[in-house]
């Protein structure tokens, strides 16, 4: 198979062991900046071209598309399906999966667990909102944040309506949401590559921070998931179109919690702490449909 990795930068972990796990397979791998990307627009006639050529060859796409470049990134992720192309992480979910709002809906909808959360319209009702999620602390988050950035940890009620009126000073948008005291400042990540979970390990943030995301400082170690945990997650990929994606869940009383649905997980931190070849599962998945994919496309050209 032809695969392509859209990433902005060869060097990173995830992008390297995507290649790296390709090409031990026999595949022809190369790494395409979307950002450099132009789309070409006709009737019938879809292409993408990179450098002055035509990408028509490849078989599939693993998109590695950044928070910040969601819309351009999704755009050649669309592009590549319109060309029977196919994705490892669709189009559609991929948008979907960066509007924290709309995911929060979708899961809640579905029945799954999660904190108690509330988003308003700048309210000037910032106790009540408080009191809603059942009072301080309280964790307010930006809904653009990434990788424990624009989340806020508010101790008192007094901190809290400060927070929240400081964001609404600058027009930005937020979700209220209850603070899982019991989890004790950690998190459990959930891989799930084509409805299965193929890793888990939890995260446990610093004694002086509550975000438990490696980024900012936090440790990983391999975890043995319980049923609900790993029928939450699977369940979460399912209902967000999301054939491989990280799922974060905080431990609690009433069960497994979700934070967030990640169409584009980092492969470090899981595969140090679980030694499992995750990289290897994504491109086994891409095998198993790609190639679906080309005998349907060669059926068309034909």
């Amino acid at each position: 198979m032809n695969i392509a990795i859209l990433s902005r930068d060869t060097k990173l972990y995830s992008t390297m062991r995507l290649k790296e796990a390709g090409e031990k397979r026999g595949h022809r791998v190369e790494i395409i900046d979307h950002m450099k990307c132009v789309l070409f627009i006709e009737k019938k006639n879809p292409m993408v071209l990179y450098q002055g050529r035509k990408l028509d060859y490849f078989d599939a796409v693993i998109p590695r598309i950044g928070a910040s470049v969601t819309f351009y990134g999704a755009a050649v992720v669309r592009q590549f399906e319109m060309m029977k192309v196919f994705s490892a992480v669709e189009s559609q979910a991929l948008i979907r999966s960066r509007d924290k709002l709309r995911s929060l809906q979708i899961l809640s909808r579905a029945g799954l667990g999660l904190p108690k959360t509330i988003f308003m319209d700048y309210t000037k009702d910032t106790e009540g909102i408080i009191e809603a999620v059942g009072g301080a602390p309280v964790v307010i988050k930006l809904l653009e944040g990434t990788q424990g950035l624009g989340v806020v940890l508010a101790e008192n009620k007094k901190a809290a309506q400060s927070v929240i009126e400081a964001f609404h000073g600058v027009h930005a948008r937020i979700i209220v949401q209850e603070f899982i005291k019991e989890s004790k400042g950690s998190d459990i990540r959930a891989f799930v590559v084509n409805g299965e979970v193929v890793g888990a390990m939890m995260r446990q943030a610093r004694d002086d921070e509550f975000r438990s995301n490696l980024h900012r400082g936090g440790t990983a170690k391999v975890v043995k998931l319980n049923r609900t945990e790993k029928a939450t997650a699977i369940a979460a990929a399912k209902k967000m179109g999301l054939s491989v994606a990280g799922v974060d869940m905080l431990p609690s009383k009433r069960g497994p919690l979700i934070i967030e649905v990640n169409s584009s997980p980092g492969l470090e931190g899981i595969e140090g702490a679980t030694k499992v070849d995750i990289a290897g599962k994504i491109i086994q998945y891409l095998e198993q449909n790609a190639m679906k994919k080309k005998i349907q496309k060669d059926k068309i050209n034909a």
